[in-house]
């Protein structure tokens, strides 16, 4: 389907790129996040996706902020409506945990500037690979909190003191730093990046990402509650055997062979 603030590119080996083009700044607007999630919808339901990256077309930014002037207008409109307010907090986190549910692993290719609003999409990645700019939940110094799922995301990430410290000074990180604070798994090259990001999504995309996607929803499990992480560690183990993956996996192991789940 045709979309005006993104667009999506089926590559290699499953591999689907989101590219985010919202120009001038790729701010996060009303439309943005309804094409996000529509386009989440559309990877999600197509079996020949394997793998997905969120990246940008904007040269020195991944995702900016919230529209704020479009903000300062719906926050007018909404002036002494608290509920109003937390409703549109809740959109943007709903529209963002899409990527964080979804069932195939999810990178971020971050290119440049990652800050408030796109620091929380990042977040809501499984991968975040960084080739330059600045990363950060920069709220604060708006007067405001990051309200799209960074306070719970940060935090279970990088622990409380550190996630304290980084919202409260509204801190932007270059590559480096968010690496050695585990807020990036990986930095390259500026030059390099979407060469090495789309090395390490084939690499996933050969694995037995069904697999990964059961994983996925055990290990957010274990960031809720212990005893029913369990539960869903249990049942989404009983659910790899309805893949198809476990035969391939288990035959090549005794026969003393690369499993081939990239079929």
């Amino acid at each position: 389907m045709p979309y005006e603030t993104i667009r999506i590119e089926r590559r290699d080996k499953g591999v689907a790129w989101l590219i985010i083009d919202h120009p001038p700044a790729n701010a996060i607007s009303e439309t943005l996040m309804n094409e996000l999630e529509q386009a989440a919808d559309e990877l999600e339901a197509d079996s020949k996706v394997r793998v997905i990256v969120i990246a940008s077309a904007h040269p020195k930014t991944f995702l900016a902020g919230a529209d704020l002037k479009d903000m300062i207008r719906r926050g007018s409109q909404l002036a002494g409506n608290k509920d109003g307010i937390a409703e549109q907090s809740a959109r943007m986190q709903r529209c963002f945990d899409r990527f964080a549910k979804m069932p195939k692993p999810v990178i971020a290719a971050i290119n440049g500037y990652a800050l408030g609003g796109g620091c929380e999409l990042a977040l809501a990645c499984d991968f975040r690979i960084m080739g330059g700019g600045k990363i950060g939940l920069t709220e604060v110094s708006l007067g405001l909190i990051p309200g799209a799922g960074g306070t719970q995301r940060l935090t279970r990430l990088v622990g409380r003191a550190k996630a304290t410290e980084l919202i409260f000074l509204a801190r932007r990180l270059d590559p480096q730093e968010a690496l050695a604070l585990g807020l990036v798994h990986r930095v390259t090259a500026p030059e390099r990046l979407n060469e090495d990001v789309a090395s390490f999504a084939e690499q996933l995309s050969e694995g037995a990402v069904r697999a990964m996607g059961l994983a996925k929803r055990a290990i957010d499990a274990a960031e809720e509650c212990a005893e029913d992480g369990f539960a869903v560690e249990a049942a989404s183990f009983a659910a790899t055997f309805q893949t198809g993956e476990p035969a391939i996996g288990l035959a090549a192991f005794f026969q003393k062979k690369q499993p081939q789940f990239l079929r």
